[in-house]
């Protein structure tokens, strides 16, 4: 395992690209502390991001998975380039040729995707810690360490999403075509085509109930917008009569099935490079 780690890290560490792109990542992330400084100073005019209650132990669990999450699509172009530059720099057949099985190939592949997540929840965790203990206004331990569970989500969530950019690198063999075709899976076929089918076959209710067993949408669900929590955002609603009632829970079936997409993914990715001569 440590020697298909070592090769995935020698080939990251001569890609220039890829080393650029998850410096921007993390450093992206670290920017979330600069909302802290956000403040406005001009009487009667007085008002402070970090005084609003967005960095208080636990919301800062679920507010900073969310915005961190959105930013996997830059570990997403660096597996997916990767994967695509074994075929156009003709690694994948040398690596072959040295010794390593398909399926050791492959296992090389998953064990980037399982370090990316476990590097990127870590991080995500220590820089929500330090800002909730800077800011938060509750510092208790037992209210410090509840909600975790959003960690659980938010690592599944890109196992789930790296490993399907895995399957797409291996699948197009071009970074630039596989990125397009998962903005038209997400778009077009499982916004658009699928929904619409599930909600002429099933209905408004059976379709939603569809939708939950997509692979983006399953993804998306793990980690629900915490935005809806804030108190200025509640009590618009409330003077709008808007109903807010959103279930905001990790739930065990949403993990179930990305990880059963995640499953596919590799397996289709395993099938892929037996039928292929390479």
């Amino acid at each position: 395992m440590i020697r298909l780690l070592q090769i995935e890290f020698i080939k990251l560490w001569n890609n220039r690209a890829s080393k650029f792109l998850i410096f921007a990542y993390f450093t992206l992330i670290l920017c979330m502390a600069l909302i802290a400084m956000i403040r406005i100073d001009r009487p009667p005019i007085v008002f402070n991001i970090a005084d609003q209650g967005i960095f208080n132990f636990p919301y800062i669990w679920h507010l900073n998975t969310w915005i961190a999450s959105w930013l996997k699509l830059f570990f997403a172009i660096v597996i997916v380039s990767m994967t695509a530059n074994e075929y156009s720099n003709k690694t994948i057949k040398q690596n072959l040729i040295d010794g390593l099985s398909k399926k050791e190939f492959l296992m090389s592949k998953f064990l980037m995707v399982i370090s990316f997540s476990i590097l990127s929840t870590i991080f995500v965790f220590l820089v929500s810690l330090v800002l909730g203990l800077l800011y938060s206004d509750f510092t208790e331990i037992s209210i410090i360490f509840s909600d975790l569970s959003y960690f659980l989500g938010y690592f599944v969530k890109l196992v789930g999403f790296f490993s399907m950019c895995l399957f797409l690198g291996l699948l197009v063999k071009r970074s630039a075509f596989a990125l397009g075709f998962l903005i038209l899976w997400w778009g077009i076929f499982e916004n658009l085509i699928i929904r619409f089918f599930a909600w002429w076959l099933f209905g408004k209710e059976g379709s939603e109930k569809v939708m939950h067993f997509m692979p983006l949408e399953a993804m998306s669900n793990l980690i629900v917008e915490p935005i809806t929590k804030f108190k200025a955002v509640k009590s618009l609603s409330t003077q709008l009569g808007a109903n807010l009632s959103i279930d905001y829970a990790v739930h065990w079936y949403n993990i179930l099935i990305v990880l059963g997409w995640t499953a596919i993914f590799i397996y289709l990715s395993y099938a892929l490079l037996k039928k292929r001569d390479l």
